[in-house]
Parts: structure tokens; sequence; C-alpha cells
């Protein structure tokens, strides 16, 4: 414990952008680690990239095919042994389930990774902590996450999320976007208490920075109303008011909003618009539908009305953004309900981090072309529940 308290003093001492040369120069000195190499994810969720000094040098590596990228997507250690007897532990780097990277320790032999696992994981994990915490005064580790040239609509989008997964006893989060490094209107935004979840899964219309001031504004009077502690339907109508006073009706959001009771599974629900959702439940996919209201900022003055919504332990939550929905193929075929049923059985068993990763893939087979013409959006959530002593419910997925 004394070396893993020393590796976590070193981690917290250390200057923000300073902290891989922190962990590697501790985990040599105190676990005898002859190499340390931290990797992150990449906005699209395709590579994980080394963190260097710019230039970077160092070549990134697959998610879907590599050691490090098995670690990534199991969330479990993972060990390389090598022909000269050494051996690479791949440890993943993740904050209350907001996957990271991954961090690569080179160590003498099997006999040093069986010993010193189960501290360098903690000390992994101290370091996504750290990173999150360094990410407000270094540009570094959000350079080290782009393999393309972010446009300045997708720079600012990405700046307005909370991250791309969370995890807590009672519930699992994922999201993802595409196109990742050009996005402009597409969002989604959640945040919790004790006893409550708040979701919201946007939609904005227009292309480029103006779809991105749209979403921005939308989304920060959304925030800025739910942290005055109101209801999701006043959040709404404060919200569209802010979007009618700036924009006059020319430009609207379309918003789909949950607040969840952790204790009893009960939702209020508001569907302002475009995004839709669908439910596996049972082992069978169906669309749920809610009462239509208008999109944010199309009228003045809207009034909105929340409605009632039961979630159950064991159910998987998918939403998605028109550009997932609607999307058609090089025939003109729509994606559907269809597809996107067969596409959320063909992902039950993944985690709720892997589904919108794994749904996108399969949407751009079905697009024809790698680049789509509108935003993507796929949020999951699956639903463990409380049991009436407060803790989780175990269940199953069929």
């Amino acid at each position: 414990m004394k070396r893993f308290h020393a590796a976590e003093r070193a981690l917290r001492t250390a200057a923000p952008h300073e902290l891989p040369d922190a962990v590697r120069v501790v985990l040599i000195e105190q676990y005898g680690a002859e190499d340390v190499e931290l990797l992150m994810a990449d906005y699209g969720l395709t590579v994980l990239q080394p963190v260097a000094v710019p230039p970077h040098t160092l070549e990134p590596v697959s998610v879907h095919n590599s050691p490090a990228g098995r670690a990534f997507g199991s969330q479990k250690p993972y060990c390389e042994e090598g022909r000269d007897g050494r051996a690479r532990l791949h440890l993943p780097v993740t904050v209350r389930g907001d996957r990271l990277g991954v961090l690569s320790v080179t160590l003498p032999g099997g006999e040093a990774v069986r010993r010193w696992e189960p501290e360098l994981a903690d000390i992994a994990e101290v370091l996504g902590h750290e990173l999150i915490v360094a990410e407000r005064d270094t540009d570094v580790y959000l350079q080290a996450r782009r393999k393309d040239r972010l446009t300045l609509a997708a720079e600012m989008q990405w700046q307005l999320l909370p991250g791309r997964s969370c995890s807590r006893p009672e519930y699992e989060l994922g999201a993802q976007l595409e196109p990742a490094y050009a996005i402009f209107g597409d969002n989604f935004d959640w945040s919790e208490t004790a006893d409550h979840l708040m979701l919201y899964v946007t939609n904005g219309m227009g292309e480029g920075i103006e779809a991105s001031l749209l979403t921005n504004l939308a989304i920060n009077a959304l925030r800025n109303a739910r942290r005055a502690g109101i209801s999701i339907a006043d959040q709404a109508a404060l919200a569209d008011q802010a979007v009618y006073a700036h924009y006059q009706g020319r430009c609207y959001l379309s918003v789909l909003m949950f607040d969840f009771d952790l204790d009893t599974g009960r939702a209020s629900v508001v569907d302002a618009g475009s995004p839709q959702m669908l439910r596996l439940r049972g082992g069978t996919v169906e669309r749920v539908t809610f009462d239509a209201q208008l999109p944010l900022g199309m009228f003045e003055e809207t009034d909105y009305v929340a409605q009632e919504f039961q979630v159950e332990p064991g159910d998987r939550l998918v939403f998605v953004s028109d550009g997932v929905h609607a999307v058609a193929s090089p025939k003109g075929e729509t994606y559907g309900d269809a597809a996107l049923a067969r596409a959320i059985q063909a992902t039950r068993l993944l985690p709720a981090a892997e589904v919108p990763r794994a749904i996108l893939r399969e949407l751009t087979g079905h697009r024809g072309r790698p680049v789509p013409d509108d935003d993507a959006l796929v949020v999951c959530l699956d639903w463990r529940g409380r049991s009436p002593g407060g803790g989780p419910v175990s269940v199953g997925r069929m």
C-alpha cells in the first residue's frame, strides 16, 4: 500500500499537463515497470491515441482489434504476454462509467502482473479522476483525443456534453454522436442526484455553427432551469422562452426530456419534437410514443405538460435522433423501426456504453457511405432500479 499511496500522491501533486510523465515515473520507481503509456479514446471511439507532446509521433491503436482495445471494450485488465518473457498489462482508465482510455504498463513478467494488477488497476482509476480535473487547465488530453481536426461546430458540441457514459448501481448510460468530428445540432445531457436522473436528448435544426449555437442556447437554458430546482415541464417552458426570445421562431429545437425517480422507476416525460425511443423488455423491442408537443422556440410562451412513464428493472431504453431513424439507404429505403429493432436485438448482450457505437456502425452499413448527411445520435439507458432496501435490483436480459 505504500507504493499505491506514493503513486496516488505523485498524480495528485503533478501539474495538469504532466500526468503521463508522473504516472510513468512512479510506476517505474515503485512497481518496476519498464514502460508506461497512456492512450485516450478518440471522439469517434475508433482508436486509442497515445498521449504525447505535440507533434504526436506515436501511432494510434484500434479500439476494435488490439490488446489495449480489448481492455477498453471489456472494461477489465488485459494481459499481453511478450515473447521475451515480459508482460504488457492494459488497464481501463474510467471515471464513474465514463470511458476515457487505457493505461498500458510493461512489467518484467507474469509474476509481477499477478502481484501488482489490483493496485495498478486502482492507480488507473485515480489517473482517470485526475485527468477529468486536469482538463480544466490544459488542452493536452483534449488534443490527444482527436485523430482528425474538429470543426468549430463539433468543438462546441463536444464541450457541451456531460460525458459519453455514466454508471450507477441503478442504471448505466452510454451515448455517441456521428459524424464525431463534424457534428453540429444533435446533443444529449444528463444529471443525477441521490434520487433522480434527468436525461435530455435533443435534435437541433440547421447546420454548422448556427445549429451549434442554437443547441448551446437551449441546453444551457435547460440546465439553468434544472439547477433552479423546477419540474421538467417548467424547464421546457423556460428554455422555450429563451430560444424564442433570441430567434423569434426562425429556429427551434426538438427535445425528449425524462426525469426518472430512482426509487420507483416512474418518470415524468416531455416530448417536444423528433427524438424517438425504443424499449427492449423481455426480449421484445417496441417503439414507445408520448404525447407530442411543440419544439422549443417555435412559438412564444408555449405551455408544456409532463406525462408519466414507468420503467422496469431489466429494461433497456434506446433513444435516437432523426439522423438515425430517418436515414436512407442508396436505394432510398428508410432505416426505420424494423432495422432499429434488429440492431437493438443484435446488441442486447453488450453493455450500455458499447451499444451506441455498435448501432451507429450498423447504420453506416445501411447508409452505404461512411459520412452521414445529418447528425446521428444514439443514447442507451439500462435500468436496474433499486430494491426496497435501497440497493440495485439483480436482473438479466434475454
